[in-house]
């Protein structure tokens, strides 16, 4: 199943043959950086398996995405209902990334992001959209700029499933963008 294609990248559902890319960026400590853990195989598999489960049921989920030209897997971008209430109200949805540190500073993110900001808005008729992350993480709240996400200082918050045993991944910004915002946002890119 492909979501949504750009001049450069493919945004699908995983394939099997995928399974190792998935598990590398899972492990790997620079991708990870601002995690308190890294995934075992199992672990990495379990969660394989739980993403491409969400994207069959829902059509939301941590999307593959790919380098058009070969489909060859570099990372995830997807639009996933979060599950962090009473942060989130139920059906608050994310969008959030990871990928292999080879394909760095490229852009790839931030191009798949539009692309699933539109898929979000568009297809699947969300009212906002939000992301979060370690206020150190600035690579991701970069892209969270680029993508014209705003900053909700007002909604930041101490995430739940991060132990206190790692004080400096505790507390999470937040950046979102409305419908009303982002289709203003295109009208002015327009111009």
């Amino acid at each position: 199943m492909i979501i949504s294609e750009t001049e450069r990248l493919r945004i699908r559902a995983w394939k099997e043959s995928d399974r190792d890319l998935f598990f590398a960026i899972n492990s790997d400590p620079k991708v990870m950086e601002f995690f308190p853990f890294r995934r075992s195989r199992a672990e990495s598999d379990a969660l394989f398996e739980r993403v491409g489960r969400g994207i069959a049921e829902t059509g939301l989920g941590f999307f593959a995405i790919a380098l058009k030209g070969d489909d060859r897997p570099m990372g995830f971008c997807g639009l996933a209902l979060t599950d962090l209430e009473p942060h989130f109200p139920n059906g608050t949805v994310e969008i959030g990334w990871r990928l292999s540190t080879s394909y760095w500073g490229k852009g790839y993110i931030t191009e798949a992001a539009l692309a699933l900001l539109r898929y979000g808005f568009e297809k699947k008729g969300l009212s906002e959209i939000v992301s979060f992350a370690v206020a150190a993480n600035t690579r991701s709240t970069a892209v969270m700029q680029r993508i014209g996400m705003h900053r909700d200082a007002s909604r930041d918050f101490d995430h739940p499933r991060v132990s206190a045993d790692y004080p400096a991944l505790v507390r999470h910004v937040l950046y979102c963008i409305s419908v009303e915002q982002w289709r203003a946002q295109r009208a002015a890119d327009a111009i």
